[in-house]
Order: structure tokens, then sequence, then C-alpha cells
């Protein structure tokens, strides 16, 4: 198998970002992106989802968060999208459920080459710490516009917000796991009846 590995640079006058993604690793993560609750969140999809990631970006904080986390997820998207090839050989889909205290969330993913987001998440808080929760909707559809993927985000229960959002990033990174892994029965086809995804 070849290795499924991706380095990705983007760069504009909002934000500078550099990100590495090994889909075969170990859940080892390193991030310098200035916005400590994102990175907190990134660090749970690596290590949930056993994929090494390395991402720094400098970006206009000194505006708000705004461009620095959509970037990040449009950047983190086009890595997993060159990282994945052409899908031979993968499960295609994921999902995962995930309690935390009184929070649970349900993630269900798709690498069917066409991208869509539907999150459902009844934030009971604006801002955790100083980092605005809705700009995670920012993010994730950064991610599936540039990854290509069909993401649904289900919070089913929850009222720490923390929580909240922590079971929805440890789910996402469950489910690109198990999307992810090679089916050995699936031999090096792309598992589509259409022959490409």
């Amino acid at each position: 198998m070849m290795e499924r590995k991706a380095s990705v640079e983007r760069n504009t006058s909002e934000t500078q970002i550099k990100v590495e993604i090994n889909l075969d690793g170990t859940g080892q993560a390193r991030f310098d992106i200035g916005v400590p609750f994102l990175e907190h969140m990134l660090d749970q999809v690596a290590r949930h989802g056993l994929i090494d990631m390395h991402i720094e970006c400098r970006g206009d904080l000194h505006i708000d968060d705004h461009h620095t986390v959509e970037d990040v997820g449009i950047t983190l998207g086009q890595a997993f999208a060159k990282a994945v090839g052409d899908k031979k050989g993968i499960r295609r889909y994921g999902h995962s459920y995930v309690p935390m205290d009184e929070a649970l969330s349900r993630v269900a993913l798709d690498f069917s080459g066409r991208p869509g987001l539907q999150m459902h998440v009844p934030f009971t808080r604006a801002v955790v710490g100083r980092f605005d929760v809705d700009l995670f909707q920012e993010f994730f559809q950064g991610f599936v516009n540039h990854a290509l993927v069909t993401l649904h985000i289900d919070n089913l229960r929850g009222q720490n917000t923390h929580h909240q959002i922590e079971t929805v990033f440890k789910a996402f990174g469950r489910a690109l796991r198990m999307a992810l892994e090679i089916d050995p029965r699936m031999g090096d086809r792309i598992p589509s009846t259409k022959g490409s995804l």
C-alpha cells in the first residue's frame, strides 16, 4: 500500500497555513495555530482518528478567529483529499457515537466525492473561553468543501457546551478512522458501483 500522506500550503492575505497529515499514523499531533480551543479539538481528531497531524498557521487573529478557523478547515480538507487519493480499498463510510458525561454526539460521513454538511448542534452557550462556537460550522464547511465528503453531525444531548463540542470532534475523528481504513475484502477496488468517487 502506498503511503497516505499529504502536505499542503495555503497562503492568502488573511492566513498562511501549512498542513501535514498521515492517514496511517498513530495520532501524533503538533499545532501552532494561535487558537488554543481549536488546537484542543483537532488534537481529539488526531488521537481518536489515529491520524498524524501537524498544522501551522499565521492568521489575522488581531481581527478575530474567523479566517483562521475557516481556512484551517479548508486546508485540512485539501490535505485529506490529497492523502486519500483515488480511494481504492477504503471503507468509504464511517460513523461514531461518543458520550462525555451528559453530552452525546453522532457523526456519520461518506468520502463520496460530493461536499455536503448537515450540522445540528444546539449550543447552550455562544462562547467557550474566548472562542465563538459558531466558527465550528465554518470549520466543517471548509473541510467538507475541500475534502469532498458528506458529513452529518448531530449533538443528541448536552448541557455543557465544551462537552457538546468535544464529543463532536472525538466522534469526527473516530468516523474518519473507520471510513479511511483499508478493507482487505475490497482489494484495490473503489467502493462505488460507479467505479469512481
